[in-house]
């Protein structure tokens, strides 16, 4: 939301190599800069794509990401030379509460809290300026609305480069890490232990929230697979980030996916072991998010 670029000046006299800093000025890049970002993309990868590690894209403060990380998703071009590695957000701890909190007009969705929902990682930055009850309080919030992003405390936006670089949110072959992660963190939350119940971070109202499914049992592959589809059709809007790691009937028995909205891919993955409990895990992050209708589909794929 600025024509004036302030930003690329500050990084380039905090950088110590020689590194190519491109703005992209038309306006909010979620939005109207869609297209100008495809070309941009396009452009670097015709110019030197041999010579990338990675593309660091950072959006305004008040940038949606879902139109962002569809652009990787969706359009071939882009998908051919470049994958999405994942989603970092920097919250600031002073002031997150009051904008994650803040009330908007109805069937609009609070940017702070899109942002949070859709990141893989989150940076909690500015720690020295609250207490340790801020904090918890904060952190509470963030794992209400996204139970599967890994956090970490930072001063300065201090943090390792690992950790927001090479995270492979969007790698089928690492999604049952990611989801696997999320069962630890819920299970040492609430006590799940050997019951493998379903455990739901879900409140009745409007907003963003995760719902998580850990269940044994066997599925039905096709039955899963029109569920999926049904849902993704139906609240795909509404449906910002999806993965799991289930046990089916067909392949291996373990077959993962992910989905981003309307969009929804998935694979089979290594057999379970012998001596492994097939255990089926799945997150959802969304808007909306009916715990209970989530459920009831999911049972109704058993066999």
């Amino acid at each position: 939301f600025g024509e004036v670029d302030i930003d690329s000046s500050l990084v380039a006299n905090h950088s110590s190599v020689a590194e190519d800093i491109v703005m992209v000025n038309n306006g909010c890049l979620c939005c109207t800069v869609r297209g100008d970002l495809v070309k941009m993309l396009l452009k670097l990868m015709k110019q030197k794509g041999d010579k990338f590690d990675h593309i660091v894209i950072e959006t305004t403060g008040l940038a949606k990401p879902g139109p962002v990380i569809e652009t990787f998703c969706s359009d071939e071009l882009v998908s051919k030379y470049v994958k999405l590695d994942g989603v970092v957000t920097l919250v600031d701890c002073k002031h997150a509460m009051q904008h994650l909190n803040e009330v908007k007009a109805r069937w609009v969705v609070n940017e702070a809290v899109e942002q949070v929902a859709y990141a893989d990682r989150i940076i909690l930055n500015k720690t020295d300026l609250v207490d340790d009850t801020e904090l918890e309080v904060l952190t509470n919030k963030i794992k209400l609305i996204n139970g599967m992003a890994q956090m970490k405390k930072a001063m300065f936006g201090d943090v390792d480069m690992d950790f927001v670089l090479g995270i492979g949110g969007y790698d089928l072959d690492r999604i049952e890490a990611a989801v696997q992660l999320n069962e630890n963190k819920e299970t040492a939350h609430c006590h799940l232990g050997h019951e493998h119940g379903h455990h739901h971070d879900h409140v009745h109202d409007a907003a963003v929230t995760s719902v998580s499914i850990v269940s044994e049992g066997l599925l039905d592959l096709d039955e899963v697979n029109d569920w999926l589809e049904r849902l993704v059709d139906e609240k795909g809007e509404d449906l910002y980030r999806l993965k799991g790691v289930i046990s089916v009937n067909e392949s291996t028995g373990r077959f993962v996916f992910q989905g981003v909205h309307s969009m929804l891919e998935g694979c089979p993955a290594k057999p379970w072991e012998d001596d492994e409990k097939r255990i089926s895990k799945l997150v959802f992050i969304g808007r909306n998010l009916d715990e209970a209708a989530l459920r009831k589909a999911f049972k109704g794929c058993l066999l």
